[in-house]
């Protein structure tokens, strides 16, 4: 079993920055691919960012691309996501995931989810 907990949610203005952490626990001998959604009020979950574990290859969406920056911690299965820039429209629950079931780490299809995180950018 695997648990993920994530952190650094808050408040901020827009055009401010916050940083999420996710941290991994349990059995953490694999490595896993892991990877930011988000959901927004009333919408449905998007998919915000990704990293191969292996290769270290980063995936955007287009709306954060250039803003957000998904990074691996020195510890195993430990990710961050810096966000700069932010707008209203980044408002949501910003989950983490760990070890996708398929190659397309866009997909929201995930062994492992975190509980989630608020982050809320007033204008």
């Amino acid at each position: 079993q695997v648990q993920l907990v994530e952190s650094g949610g808050g408040l901020v203005q827009a055009g401010g920055s916050l940083r999420l952490s996710c941290v991994t626990s349990g059995r953490t001998e694999f490595t896993y691919s892991m990877a930011w959604f988000r959901h927004p009020p009333g919408k449905e979950r998007e998919f915000v960012a990704a990293i191969n574990w292996g290769s270290a290859d980063t995936y955007y969406a287009d709306s954060v691309k250039g803003r957000f920056t998904i990074s691996r911690g020195n510890v195993k299965n430990t990710v961050y996501l810096q966000m700069n820039s932010l707008k209203p429209e980044d408002t949501a629950i910003y989950y983490c995931a760990a070890g996708p079931k398929f190659s397309d780490l866009r997909r929201g299809d995930y062994y492992y989810w975190g509980q989630g995180t608020q982050v809320t950018v007033s204008s």
